[in-house]
């Protein structure tokens, strides 16, 4: 996205994100991938490799490597203070092989792991680690998508089983690994929920969470996947009247399970944030009003600040009441989307203003490296709701219409989804290909 010259970034002393510290030249840490021959020399390359530096304020974090992945201590961050002292579990938006690599950031606070056909087209298509078992696969006859499926169903169990002892000290709380049904099931009610059943049934691991996205089509899949005692992230929710369809087809879904005990069925619903400005600065631009130009980079965060909102609102009263009697949890709203597109944004804008409890975020390298490194905990997501309200309802008058905003987005999102499990599926048949495995 191009850079927006003279932007107004929403700053000031009663912003929505006053919260937020903007970016500056202070040392980092850097949480990422890279490869082994990218190791410092002193570490081999069979191991986790540390980038160590006095310098720097904040834990070592490790980063992902193609070798085998060892875990190390890490001291206290931001993260835990953010679970600790405000309810709210930091997750990590990235998966990868090896996924041992993930214990430092384990140690460092992370709590849980979403993924999605691009975190995966990425992992696969630019690392070798999954070379030998996509081989003795095609070998024994799998055709590449069952191959693609095995691939990504061993990462999310070994990753569960990371996060399990989380799971349990949470008495199924947190500790959660995600993992998406076939984007291009995204219209189809049943196949989803057949897939989930499926995926649920292979992965065999207590704490996953099989992800639905939130389109029309999907809403009634959410209820009967939660009517069947599995554990859902909704995912792709980018408006608030799809976000109160979500939370009611997961009541819905806990009522009609029929389960004397509902502690072991929980979900979390994925509200996208960052994408949501990019759209409504664009519109915002066009309008091209002093009035609209001021309202850019704060239509996302308050219409999350007004989502969750509606959460409190949803999971309080007589009907959650009696649920809650039978061990129900809330299904917690879940910040997505958090990595800054526009760098004009400082880089925390979409996890400083939305901490709050019983949220999770999850975040990928860019906006977790920026939240350890320079991240302040403490409660904002209902800090200014008055204000929320009113950038809402002034993006309303000047045209914005909120609902096809969310319908734009949606779209977008799903297409995104389904090219990059297409690409990633070219990629495995030039991959058989080349190695002369199979012939289609």
């Amino acid at each position: 996205m191009a850079t927006i010259s003279r932007l107004s970034t929403p700053n000031s002393a009663t912003s929505l994100s006053s919260t937020v510290k903007p970016r500056s030249a202070q040392p980092k840490i850097f949480i990422g991938f890279y490869k082994g021959s990218d190791f410092n020399a002193k570490v081999s390359s069979s191991k986790l490799a540390v980038r160590s530096n006095s310098a720097l304020r904040g834990p070592l974090v490790v980063k992902c490597s193609q070798a085998d992945g060892n875990g190390i201590p890490a001291k206290r961050t931001v993260l835990h203070d953010l679970y600790d002292k405000e309810g709210q579990s930091p997750w990590y938006d990235n998966l990868c092989r090896p996924v041992t690599d993930l214990l430092p950031l384990i140690a460092s606070g992370v709590r849980g792991v979403t993924s999605n056909p691009a975190i995966f087209q990425k992992a696969i298509s630019s690392s070798n680690a999954y070379n030998d078992q996509f081989r003795e696969l095609v070998q024994s006859g799998k055709d590449i998508e069952a191959a693609y499926w095995e691939l990504v169903v061993k990462d999310i169990q070994d990753a569960c089983k990371l996060f399990e002892s989380i799971y349990d000290q949470t008495d199924a709380g947190d500790g959660y690994v995600s993992v998406e049904v076939s984007p291009r099931l995204a219209d189809d009610t049943n196949g989803t929920v057949e897939a989930a059943k499926y995926l649920h049934k292979v992965v065999d691991r207590r704490n996953v969470y099989i992800k639905i996205p939130a389109t029309a089509a999907c809403v009634p899949s959410i209820k009967d996947v939660i009517s069947l005692g599995i554990s859902v992230n909704v995912t792709l929710i980018f408006s608030l009247s799809r976000y109160e369809a979500v939370m009611d087809a997961y009541l819905d879904g806990l009522e009609a399970s029929g389960l004397s005990d509902l502690s072991k069925v929980t979900s979390v619903a994925s509200f996208f944030v960052s994408r949501v400005d990019t759209l409504i600065d664009k519109k915002l631009e066009k309008i091209g009003t002093p009035e609209a130009l001021d309202l850019r980079g704060k239509a996302a965060v308050a219409q999350a600040t007004l989502a969750y909102k509606l959460y409190q609102k949803k999971f309080s009263g007589p009907r959650w009441e009696a649920l809650v009697k039978k061990g129900a949890k809330k299904q917690r709203v879940l910040w997505a989307s958090t990595s800054v597109k526009n760098p004009a944004y400082p880089d925390t804008l979409y996890v400083a203003p939305l901490i709050g409890p019983d949220t999770v975020s999850t975040m990928p390298d860019q906006a977790l490296q920026a939240f350890v490194d320079h991240g302040t905990v403490s409660r904002t997501i209902d800090s200014n709701v008055s204000e929320a309200e009113g950038i809402y309802s002034a993006l309303e008058k000047l045209g914005i219409d909120w609902s096809d905003v969310g319908t734009q987005l949606e779209l977008e999102g799903v297409d995104s989804f389904k090219k990059s499990f297409d690409s990633l599926l070219d990629t495995l048949q030039e991959k058989a290909n080349s190695l002369k495995l199979v012939s289609l």
